[in-house]
C-alpha cells in the first residue's frame, strides 16, 4: 500500500491534534454536538478541568478533553494553560472581560466574533422578524408587572449625569 506523505501527516496531526491550544475550563457547562445553544448535549465539562480548543466558531469553541469533544460557549473556557497565578486576580480578569492571552476588552459589545466577522456581516430580514415577534406592547408589560407585584419608581439620575 503507497500512502502518500502528505496524507500520513494530516492523518497524524487530526489524531494528534498537534494544533490546539491548551485551556482550561472556568465553569461547569454542557458540550454540544454543534455550535448551538439547543443542539444535542455531548458531555460536560467542570470548572478546572484541562481542554484541548480545537477550533472557534462565532462566540463557541470546539474543544477536546481527556473523555468527550464537543462545542461549548466561549466564555466558559480560558484559553492557554493554567498557571498558579493570583487567583483573584484571575477572577478580576474574567469579570473585566480581560480573561484573555491579549487582555483585550471588545469595544464592540459582541465578545467573540472576529472583526472579520463583523465585516462580513449581512442583514438578515427574517432573523429581524422574527426579534421583533418577541416585542410586548405597553399595556402587557404593565399586566405582567402587576401580576409580579412590581410597582414602577422614579429614580433621581445621579449628580453630574446627563
Amino acid at each position: 500500500m503507497n500512502i502518500k506523505p502528505w496524507v500520513a501527516c494530516a492523518a497524524l496531526i487530526t489524531t494528534f491534534n498537534v494544533f490546539a491550544e491548551p485551556g482550561t475550563a472556568l465553569k461547569a457547562d454542557s458540550l454540544r454536538a454543534e455550535p448551538f445553544a439547543d443542539a444535542k448535549t455531548t458531555g460536560t465539562i467542570n470548572k478546572g478541568d484541562k481542554v484541548d480548543i480545537v477550533t472557534k466558531k462565532g462566540a463557541w469553541l470546539q474543544i477536546k478533553t481527556s473523555k468527550t469533544s464537543g462545542w461549548v460557549r466561549l466564555l466558559s473556557v480560558k484559553r492557554g494553560s493554567a498557571s498558579s497565578s493570583n487567583a483573584v486576580g484571575g477572577a478580576i480578569d474574567v469579570a473585566t472581560g480581560r480573561a484573555g492571552t491579549g487582555k483585550v476588552v471588545s469595544t464592540t459589545g459582541i465578545r467573540g466574533l472576529s472583526a472579520e466577522e463583523l465585516t462580513a456581516a449581512k442583514f438578515n430580514e427574517s432573523e429581524m422578524k422574527k426579534m421583533e415577534s418577541f416585542a410586548t406592547s405597553a399595556a402587557d408589560a404593565q399586566t405582567f408587572a402587576n401580576a409580579g407585584g412590581l410597582n414602577a419608581m422614579n429614580i433621581k439620575y445621579l449628580k453630574g449625569a446627563q
